[in-house]
Order: structure tokens, then C-alpha cells, then sequence
């Protein structure tokens, strides 16, 4: 029998009390500058079982101005921006050297809370990004390695083979060097932090960075 996806839709319940915790928020208690409060949320989905909280995703355009998106991983967060990585030859990567500008969204349902940000991306030197790539796993090192992100595939057996040749190599030198690999770091002038609530009066926080530091403002849901 065929899946009835509007029916499948229906049946599904949002933020379901029996696994989730919709904690409070108030924002007049939230800090001049966004950083402390993210750490803060981040912190608190990792302690709360969140699976994956480091996950996020990365909406960015391509030289007409179509959007895309994608889920990537954060590398970082500190004064100098949010920080994720690619090959600079990959989608992204040719969507960013375009079209320098890029938003990153987080959600951890577990919590009821997303985190959005938008700000313009800039390219870390290339000793950044090998230091940041060497500093992470075989397997990280080995996908890096195999280095044709984002062009076509003529099979799989193409990518198994690949790939073995990859991790061989990560094993046997894990400081190998993949010039193509880039440390991006997404600067933000904005960013959103949203909290659920069950009977849907969700509490929106946005900064907005402006000339004198970080403007504070609530939206409505």
C-alpha cells in the first residue's frame, strides 16, 4: 500500500510532551551580545540528549540568486564568527566565492528552540583550515581527501574505491595536506533565537548588530 503522505503529516505531533521539555525563556534577562546566549542553548540541547546539536544549516545563493541549502557541521563559534568548512571547488564553496553572504539555522526539538543567523562569510587562511581539518577525525581527513565534492559520480564502486584509496592514505598520514580544503567564517549581523511554547505564544529574540554593538529586539511569532 502507498504511503498517504497528508495523512502521515496529520498523524504526527509537535514537540510531544512525553520526550520533550519546552523550557522558559525570558529575554530581559538574555545578554548584551548574542555569543553567551547561544553557548548558553548550545550547552543546554547537549545536556538535554539533543542529538547532533552541532548540525546546522547552511542556506546560500548561487551567482543568479537561487537559493540552496544544506546541513554541515560547526567547526566553531567565538568573536570571529560561526565556522564550517568545505572544499572551496564544492557547490558552496563556488556559491560563497560569488556571493560572499550566507545563513546558518539551528533547531533542537528536544529543547523547542531554533537559532538563526545571517551575516557575510569570509575564507580563513589556509593554514586555518588544514590545522582545523587535521585536528578532526581519520574519517574527516579521509572524505576531505577524496576531494571531488559536489561533481558527478559515475558509480559507486567509483566512490568505494575512492574512498578506500582516501582512508589508506589519512591512516598512513594524518597530516596529509588538501589544499582545496577551506575554513568559511560567517560573521553575524543578525541572529534570531526563538523558544517554543505549547499553546503557541513562542518568544522570538532577534540582535541585529548595528554601528554602537548589538541591537535587541522582540518579534511576533
Amino acid at each position: 500500500m502507498a504511503t498517504d503522505l497528508h495523512e502521515l503529516l496529520r498523524s504526527l505531533r509537535v514537540w510531544d510532551p512525553e520526550v520533550t521539555t519546552l523550557p522558559a525563556f525570558d529575554p530581559a534577562g538574555a545578554p548584551a551580545a548574542p555569543l553567551e546566549l547561544f553557548t548558553t542553548w548550545f550547552a543546554q540541547a547537549v545536556a538535554a540528549g539533543q542529538t547532533e546539536p552541532h548540525t546546522m544549516s547552511l542556506a546560500t545563493a548561487d551567482p543568479e540568486g537561487r537559493p540552496d541549502v544544506r546541513t554541515v557541521m560547526l567547526h566553531g563559534a567565538d568573536a570571529d564568527g560561526f565556522a564550517f568548512a568545505s572544499h572551496a571547488h564544492s557547490r558552496k564553496g563556488g556559491h560563497l566565492a560569488a556571493r560572499p553572504y550566507a545563513a546558518l539555522g539551528f533547531y533542537w526539538p528536544v529543547l523547542g528552540r531554533q537559532v538563526r543567523v545571517r551575516g557575510p562569510v569570509t575564507a580563513a587562511p589556509s593554514g586555518e583550515g588544514q590545522a582545523d581539518l587535521h585536528a578532526r577525525s581519520t574519517g574527516a581527513l579521509a572524505a576531505a581527501l577524496t576531494g571531488r565534492q559536489s561533481e558527478v559520480l559515475g558509480s559507486l564502486d567509483e566512490l568505494a574505491r575512492a574512498s578506500e584509496q582516501s582512508w589508506d592514505r589519512a591512516q598512513r598520514e594524518p597530516t596529509a595536506p588538501v589544499p582545496s580544503w577551506t575554513l568559511y567564517r560567517l560573521a553575524p549581523e543578525e541572529v534570531e533565537f526563538f523558544q517554543g511554547d505549547e499553546r503557541r505564544q513562542h518568544v522570538r529574540l532577534a540582535y541585529r548588530r548595528t554601528d554602537g554593538g548589538w541591537e535587541r529586539q522582540l518579534l511576533w511569532p
